[in-house]
């Protein structure tokens, strides 16, 4: 699947993900309606920001606060979570599935957080335009593992993904990775260790969580099928 044809001076990119999944309930689609758009991070799209200017993440969040940065957020639990055990921080999550946006924002009102902000597209247009050496900590949890072989280029823990990243990451910046995918393991500590953006720091171990850590529904649903999580970090060099 590829998306829809993009703006004049736009690189081609394919999108294999899903954007909508089964119907939205009523308040869903309220919350979409009414809170999304004040929550959405503008200038992201190739539409809105021809030229790739340079967000101001201080507009962004009203202040200089740090700013992490979630790929791929799912439901939202997980940033929601470290939202409200991390008021003082800003953090951007990006996610293409409407649905698993609806399912953030109506987490974000029942938990009362304010210090997040939404890109509801692909977050390769949001690597565009944050500034370089920007970003504090970064969040890959569970991504789509494309079991396939022929799949595994569309991995996100591929050069093309990665430059991008290491690139809006402040030197000393965390990056967390977990995913049930043995295979997916392989691939990240090859593709981060052979990056000279990035070292492994081994710890926590491999199957064990990070101390503020907060399980996902994909993690859960791992659980249940019998596949074991496990967690890597990386610091930006």
């Amino acid at each position: 699947m590829s998306e829809d044809k993009a703006p004049t001076g736009a690189p081609w990119r394919n999108f294999y993900g899903r954007r909508h999944g089964k119907s939205l309930r009523g308040s869903q689609k309220g919350y979409l309606e009414n809170d999304l758009t004040a929550l959405r991070v503008h200038n992201v799209s190739w539409a809105e920001n021809p030229s790739r200017k340079p967000l101001n993440l201080k507009a962004v969040f009203g202040d200089n606060r740090p700013v992490w940065l979630e790929i791929g957020f799912g439901g939202g639990e997980h940033m929601v979570h470290q939202a409200a055990l991390n008021p003082d921080v800003g953090i951007i999550g990006c996610e293409p599935y409407i649905n698993g946006v609806a399912m953030l924002l109506g987490k974000m009102r029942i938990q009362n957080v304010t210090n997040l902000r939404i890109h509801d597209g692909d977050a390769r247009d949001m690597m565009d335009v944050l500034p370089k050496a920007s970003i504090d900590k970064v969040f890959l949890l569970y991504p789509d593992p494309w079991p396939k072989a022929r799949h595994h280029r569309r991995r996100f823990v591929n050069p093309e993904f990665l430059d991008p990243l290491a690139a809006v990451m402040r030197p000393g910046a965390e990056l967390r990775v977990a995913t049930d995918i043995e295979d997916y393991v392989r691939q990240t500590l090859e593709q981060l260790g052979d990056h000279d953006g990035f070292e492994h720091l081994g710890s926590p171990p491999q199957n064990i969580s990070w101390p503020d850590w907060t399980s996902t529904r994909y993690e859960k649903k791992a659980l249940r099928e019998g596949r074991t999580p496990h967690y890597l970090t990386f610091r930006r060099r």
